[in-house]
């Protein structure tokens, strides 16, 4: 299976982050460094009772990512938007909008020790909502590179309402 670690923390990344963790009350930073500064290190990182800025997620590629949700009990997260999500989806996967103010309530009802697998259009977003997810706790988060965009490349199964 191929991983890349996340790379570095853009400010509005560090924000919603910050603000996940304000909602939540989970502190993001174990230390004094500014999020610009801070990295967050690849899935080999294991979960310990204080959430500090590393996540706990993989970035997967689409082929890496089909084998994944392969997995019996993960549960696949469609991020976008719902009119995206209408336009085509995944198979059985779930729509929560990464931009709805109240995403970190909808992720927190979730369970965090189950596998999540989480999906964009192009990787940003869902890398965003993977970053969230492991500061609230979730411990099996992957994240597919390239979004749907690498998903259809690779010819991955796309549906719509009503197909």
């Amino acid at each position: 299976m191929r991983v890349r670690p996340t790379q570095l923390w853009s400010r509005r990344t560090a924000a919603a982050v910050l603000a996940v963790a304000a909602t939540t009350g989970v502190s993001a930073c174990s230390s004094s460094q500014s999020a610009d500064s801070m990295s967050t290190p690849s899935a080999s990182v294991t979960a310990s009772p204080s959430v500090s800025a590393t996540a706990r997620g993989q970035h997967l590629e689409a082929s890496d990512f089909a084998d994944a949700i392969k997995t019996p009990g993960t549960i696949v997260i469609d991020v976008r938007t719902p009119a995206e999500y209408a336009s085509g989806h995944l198979p059985e996967a779930r729509n929560i909008d990464l931009g709805n103010p109240g995403f970190a309530k909808q992720i927190d009802a979730l369970d965090k020790k189950s596998t999540y697998a989480v999906y964009c259009h192009s990787g940003k977003r869902s890398g965003v909502a993977l970053e969230q997810m492991a500061i609230a706790g979730f411990t099996h988060v992957y994240d597919l590179s390239g979004g749907i965009t690498a998903w259809k490349e690779m010819g991955g199964a796309v549906v719509t309402p009503g197909s």
